[in-house]
């Protein structure tokens, strides 16, 4: 890279490998991103609950894998660890060509261009990461529990996307408005939770 070149946008590295010739599976997606494959992953397997649509519970499969992610980087680990037989088997290609999640990806383009590295530094400390892959669980699990067909899954899906985009872009900024929107879905989820023992207890 010469002085003169500028590092790809996120938006762009994805583009070129939605639209290049190798297998579209979760580990060409992890060997591309390497140092930040864990915010990639996170991001694209979060996408699809965090569309303002039903899901029935379909999504399960993709937040459990995104709830192993977080868990192994609170254990302070650098690089995905998945068995290779697996991230070959989670195929992504028809997933990002979808209608919905190319109109929200738009969206992660829009937030990209809006965005500027700050605090750069913060994203780097071990403390920090760790706590980031907390936070992930918890709304990935509030999301997970969200009963199907309630769009409850929506805000907690959507806090993860943010945060991970956060930290592809190193913009503490953003970081902070995942965090509030994915606290806002847990709110909302635990408040409908709530709703639903009581009801219930007064049948009886």
């Amino acid at each position: 890279m010469t002085k003169h070149d500028t590092p790809k946008a996120f938006s762009d590295q994805l583009d070129g490998w939605v639209k290049g010739n190798q297998l579209k599976n979760l580990q060409t997606l992890i060997d591309l991103f390497e140092d930040k494959s864990f915010a990639v992953v996170m991001l694209l397997l979060m996408l699809i609950p965090a569309l303002p649509i039903p899901t029935g519970g379909v999504t399960h499969v993709f937040e459990v894998v995104v709830a192993l992610l977080a868990l192994e980087q609170i254990a302070g680990l650098k690089a995905i660890w998945l068995p290779r037989s697996l991230t070959k088997k989670v195929k992504l290609e028809k997933i990002m060509k979808g209608k919905l999640v190319v109109a929200m990806m738009n969206r992660v383009r829009w937030l990209e261009k809006r965005s500027s590295p700050r605090w750069t530094g913060f994203f780097k400390l071990p403390l920090v990461e760790r706590a980031i892959g907390l936070v992930v669980l918890g709304l990935t699990v509030t999301a997970f529990l969200s009963p199907p067909f309630s769009g409850l899954d929506t805000l907690p899906s959507l806090g993860v996307v943010i945060v991970s985009l956060a930290v592809i872009l190193e913009d503490v900024v953003m970081l902070l408005a995942g965090i509030v929107v994915g606290a806002l879905g847990v709110v909302l989820s635990v408040g409908f939770g709530a709703v639903v023992v009581k009801a219930v207890q007064s049948l009886f």
